[in-house]
């Protein structure tokens, strides 16, 4: 496929799909170096700025990298799989044992850093995790999976919140089937309260390895539930 100039905006959006389609379809082996931005922008039919933009976008998808003095080479002929894409074609399985490692330890750094507040937001999310029992599958598992956003929250650490946030969609999916495949609500509306209360008290009264343990103890009976249903 030759170039060919760009007609329509947003010409640095169509300069990326161009440049990548070279480079996917083997017209730019990996390792080779990519012609001057001033080539590129003639033949294209673009000024050179878009087309630094476009290989700043191709560099960011793992395709490109500028060498110094050398000039900017292929790297790879497939873009790289970005986090959120991963999680999504993962199994939930392996999402639920790593969403385990990271919200035990930020129960346990919650019972450590708990304000007022956070064990307000605490009390509050369990509330409404027990009024959910009362709607439907999906409000349920949001009003549980709210819950313990809550408790990860309340460890204070940016960067467990974000991971967690992460992992929420596929958690969310996963869970929905869960509970609609093996009936967990027919008899219980509420499954897990105690359980939940329980981990809750543990980080309002400052109880670190109480609070990690209760935890651990509730994420790895969902966890063999998850098993069991591959």
């Amino acid at each position: 496929m030759a170039l060919g100039a760009l007609h329509r905006s947003p010409l640095v959006d169509q300069a990326v799909e161009r440049l990548r389609e070279q480079i996917t379809e083997g017209r730019w082996p990996v390792g080779t170096r990519l012609p001057g931005e001033t080539t590129l922008a003639k033949t294209l039919g673009v000024g050179r700025s878009t087309v630094r933009e476009a290989l700043r976008a191709l560099a960011g998808a793992g395709l490109v990298q500028a060498r110094q003095g050398a000039g900017v080479f292929v790297i790879a002929d497939r873009p790289a799989e970005d986090w959120t894409a991963r999680l999504r074609r993962a199994a939930v399985t392996d999402v639920y044992e790593v969403r385990m490692l990271v919200e035990v330890q930020a129960a346990r750094l919650a019972a450590r850093r708990r304000t007022p507040d956070d064990v307000a937001a605490l009390r509050a999310a369990l509330e409404a995790r027990r009024a959910a029992a009362r709607g439907d599958d999906a409000a349920f598992v949001d009003a549980d999976i709210a819950l313990h956003a809550a408790v990860v929250a309340a460890a204070h650490n940016p960067v467990l919140t974000d991971l967690f946030a992460e992992f929420v969609p596929r958690l969310r999916e996963g869970l929905i089937a869960l509970v609609d495949l093996l009936g967990l609500r027919a008899d219980d509306p509420n499954p897990g309260d105690d359980t939940h209360a329980a981990f809750v008290e543990a980080v309002e009264r400052g109880d670190a390895e109480a609070a990690g343990h209760v935890l651990q103890a509730e994420l790895e009976q969902t966890l063999d539930r998850l098993r069991g249903t591959r």
